[in-house]
């Protein structure tokens, strides 16, 4: 893939982002009682949202649906361990992840949490076009394969990699 084809977000700039998102959601007078990511892109930017909205309550749901650059499963897979949705009930929940791509794994995961929340909210770092969820709060659209700062340089030496995680 051509370096046209990519965007990169760098340390710096993420930073800049999740205070910005944070910004933007305080700005709203909406508050949230606790704060989901989706796992894994989803969790560094949750953290940084918790301690930039002050919440406390932090969790996370594993799902998996891209495999690799443009690949996905045929359906999203919620994965163990299971998130205590019952924790959830009546409160304000922030739903996080680093990118809504087709938006198909955001839309799942929402249709799990709002069966016992209160109400849900979404945000997204990035939101790409002909998503079918679109975030409540985003920070940039783009159609370009981006490049995280937290997973840009692959797996360290002697990690598992090409495991497949789901059994199909």
């Amino acid at each position: 893939m051509t370096d046209e084809a990519r965007e990169t977000l760098t340390w710096t700039a993420y930073g800049e982002a999740a205070r910005e998102l944070a910004t933007t959601i305080a700005a709203d007078g909406w508050v949230p009682d606790a704060i989901v990511a989706i796992a894994r892109g989803g969790l560094p930017l949750a953290g940084s949202l918790a301690y930039a909205l002050d919440v406390k309550p932090l969790g996370s749901l594993n799902v998996e649906f891209m495999t690799g650059v443009g690949t996905h499963l045929p359906d999203p897979v919620v994965l163990p361990p299971l998130l205590d949705r019952a924790s959830l009930a009546g409160r304000r929940v922030l739903l996080v992840d680093d990118v809504s791509d087709s938006g198909r794994t955001l839309a799942l995961v929402l249709e799990l949490l709002r069966s016992v929340a209160g109400e849900v909210r979404t945000v997204c770092l990035y939101t790409k076009p002909g998503t079918v969820h679109e975030p409540h709060y985003s920070w940039r659209r783009t159609d370009r394969w981006i490049l995280f700062p937290w997973s840009a340089d692959g797996p360290v030496a002697g990690a598992r990699s090409g495991v497949a995680t789901v059994e199909r």
